[in-house]
């Protein structure tokens, strides 16, 4: 298999069946149905696998992250299968921080070209069992699941885990998953399984006690992170992270109960190594120090309200570049942008992505020191020639705009 071979294959893929990541809630196919199916085709390889399953809003990708290096610090082999990807399809499932094989990627799809016809599988679905036997072939001794999106009817709620976890909720995807915190909150809480230990990464009570009565219903010890104390700190250095690492360390001490060996050096190393030992980046990603470049995927309301109060911390003026998928309030983001700052708007280079120009009365009208580009790299490089000493450059709004800059700028 030659890279254009395997390029042409990823193609097809992303050509043949719809998926969120281009198309948007078109490509969302709630149920299970479907991925029962399509495990059972290749003998139900989930089923022997040690799981631990993370859902919520935020925070998904760093808990996951942060919970592989400290696994792997212990001497664990460990698969992660995290959404969506920002430079290549493999990003997607890891072992120890290493991509998936893009020959066993290629052979796969190979597979799937052949399904029974009645089974019309969604990319998610797809990419799921392609995550559940890449880690079977490969004798992981733990996989860490990402939930893709929601819960209770996500393809990942196949598994039963050692350990749940919710790290947070907060309106998103509320065509899908409901408009409400308490709904979204229910959806979420899909993953709680019979027996299993849950563990809770919110501080809204409302969301907690919704998570609690599911727990009793199904006979399941909840775990409230967030009463949890610590210093701990990660080499990941959003500030929202201290939240994350709390989630972390619960679902350490779940881990521990059931006798998987983790010490205290295990858990301090892991976290300050995350992205040496899993390759993460993309959360509060410093990309150069030299003018001060940071890279954030946040693109929800929640998410971007943290990033923007630790950008308004710094005491630097910055040239922040944003870009934004159609289904963005953008009113609601203008509502809480940083203040001293200049503003470079760019389209992701997406079927999702929204043109600046489509918005721009709102962005006029919040009287904000703006331009218009058609393309990140562009709005980049105009940042980079305008930027000082003094002051930083701040690039996201989107995983496909963080992604972008990244394959374009960062060394191979």
């Amino acid at each position: 298999m030659t890279n254009q071979e395997y390029q042409e294959e990823v193609e097809w893929l992303f050509s043949q069946i719809p998926n969120y990541q281009n198309d948007g809630a078109q490509a969302y196919k709630p149920g299970l149905e479907n991925i029962i199916k399509l495990c059972a085709l290749f003998g139900n390889p989930q089923d022997h696998l040690k799981t631990i399953h993370i859902g919520g809003t935020n925070g998904k990708g760093s808990t996951s992250n942060m919970l592989a290096s400290v696994l792997q610090e212990a001497g664990y082999k460990v698969g992660l299968y995290n959404s969506p990807h920002l430079i290549d399809f493999t990003e997607r499932i890891k072992i120890n921080g290493i991509n998936c094989d893009k020959e066993f990627v290629y052979q796969f799809i190979q597979k799937l070209k052949k399904l029974p016809k009645e089974i019309t599988p969604s990319f998610f679905e797809f990419t799921t069992i392609m995550a559940f036997e890449y880690f079977y072939q490969k004798k992981v001794d733990y996989a860490i699941i990402e939930v893709g999106l929601g819960g209770r009817l996500d393809s990942t709620n196949i598994i039963t885990p050692l350990v749940s976890a919710i790290t947070n909720i907060a309106l998103d995807h509320q065509d899908l998953l409901g408009n409400t915190i308490e709904e979204i909150a229910g959806e979420k809480a899909g993953i709680i399984k019979q027996n299993v230990p849950i563990i809770s990464g919110d501080e809204n009570e409302i969301v907690k006690n919704i998570f609690k009565e599911k727990a009793i219903v199904m006979h399941s010890t909840f775990i409230d992170a967030t009463a949890l104390q610590t210093t701990l700190s990660s080499d990941l250095k959003g500030n929202y992270q201290k939240k994350n690492i709390k989630v972390v360390l619960a679902i350490i001490q779940q881990l521990q109960t059931i006798g998987i060996e983790i010490s205290t050096q295990d858990i301090e190393e892991g976290l300050l190594k995350v992205q040496k030992n899993t390759n993460f980046i993309g959360r509060w990603f410093e990309f150069s120090s030299e003018p001060l470049t940071i890279c954030d995927t946040a693109h929800n309301q929640a998410g971007l309200k943290e990033v923007f109060a630790q950008l308004n911390s710094i005491p630097k003026f910055k040239h922040i570049i944003l870009g934004f998928v159609n289904d963005k309030k953008i009113d609601e983001v203008l509502q809480i942008l940083p203040s001293d700052s200049t503003y470079y708007f760019t389209k992701p280079n997406n079927n999702r992505g929204r043109h600046p120009r489509d918005y721009e009365e709102l962005l006029k009208k919040s009287k904000i020191n703006y331009k218009i580009f058609d393309k990140v790299q562009e709005a980049y490089l105009s940042a980079k020639q305008n930027v000082k000493n003094t002051e930083m450059i701040f690039i996201g709004g989107s995983n496909f705009v963080v992604g972008e800059f990244l394959e374009k700028n960062l060394e191979k």
